[in-house]
């Protein structure tokens, strides 16, 4: 079975190549990181049964320095981890990545803004 050499994004609509440097199973966009629920197991082996988009919605870094993508369903909510590309939009990796430090984990901390820690905010 063979498959395209091309896709078309389903989030923004952005022809994309197959042909990713950094990776050799592309199911994401570089230019928006959105991508489809294809695999169920491993990666490219394209059996699953669900066909919803996959959101992303954070980073990681795996082994040597490698940072790998987040994604989770927005059909079925399972979670993926993809490896990044090299053409992948660099501004929007690192928008993921500093996603966190704009939402402190508490309601203290984002009511007293940036600067103050929940001590703070009581004393």
């Amino acid at each position: 079975m063979s498959f395209p050499r091309s896709f078309q994004c389903g989030h923004c609509g952005v022809d994309v190549s197959l042909d990713a440097p950094g990776t050799s199973h592309r199911n994401h966009c570089p230019s928006c990181l959105w991508s489809r629920h294809l695999d169920r197991n491993v990666p490219g082996d394209r059996k699953s049964g669900c066909p919803g988009g996959m959101e992303p919605i954070t980073v990681t870094v795996r082994g040597e320095h490698r940072w790998m993508l987040i994604h989770r369903c927005t059909r079925c909510g399972r979670l993926r981890m993809n490896r990044t590309a090299a053409d992948d939009n660099v501004l929007l990796l690192i928008q993921l990545a500093a996603r966190p430090l704009a939402m402190p984990p508490g309601p203290a901390l984002r009511a007293a803004g940036p600067g103050f820690t929940s001590a703070e905010q009581a004393g």
